[in-house]
């Protein structure tokens, strides 16, 4: 993981881990892990040079071939934005359905509507679910509570990077084709 998919990881109340969503404890280091990355030997994918793991992220910082072996793979799987007029709502702070309180991050909203709005049967807009480019701002969940606990468990802004545009299946399929190519 690079620092800001950790300090995402990291963010929330209970950090969990960015692969397996268990729970992780802040503070113990993972030894045999950073001996593993100090001693295994991996070759970079820009200009094939040999190094250790530990000094990969910053040869591939300098690394002119390496930068535009990433931007080839993020080409092949960007699409071009269907609507570039519309304008997508904040993804980083919601309003609460029920009370309209607002500027609440994913995981403030998730506990505020668990604390306050439990009972309530009202059918309501997912604001979370609205603000993404796929998401319908008109489409009412039946259980919203059910739907923060089952959908909202983590931030997609942890996962995708902020290219909501790439086609998920085509990012799939160059992973496929570099990990080939790759080794």
């Amino acid at each position: 993981f690079c620092t800001p998919c950790l300090q995402e990881c990291l963010k929330p109340k209970k950090p969990v881990c960015g692969v397996c969503r268990s729970t992780l404890s802040p503070g113990s280091r993972a030894l045999d892990l950073e001996k593993q990355i100090e001693t295994t030997e991996t070759t970079c994918n820009g200009c094939n040079k040999k190094m250790f793991l530990s000094k990969m992220r910053s040869h591939a910082a300098s690394c002119s071939k390496y930068q535009n072996y990433i931007m080839e793979g993020v080409k092949a799987v960007t699409k071009e934005p269907l609507h570039s007029t519309r304008s997508f709502p904040n993804r980083f702070t919601f309003p609460c359905p029920y009370c309209s309180e607002k500027n609440f991050d994913q995981e403030g909203l998730v506990e505020h509507c668990k604390a306050l709005h439990s009972m309530d049967a009202k059918q309501v807009v997912c604001p979370i679910c609205a603000s993404m480019p796929w998401g319908d701002p008109n489409y009412r969940s039946a259980n919203f509570m059910e739907h923060l606990q089952r959908r909202h468990r983590f931030s997609y802004d942890t996962f995708v990077v902020g290219d909501y545009d790439a086609d998920e299946d085509d990012m799939m399929a160059q992973v496929l084709m570099r990990s080939l190519r790759d080794k």
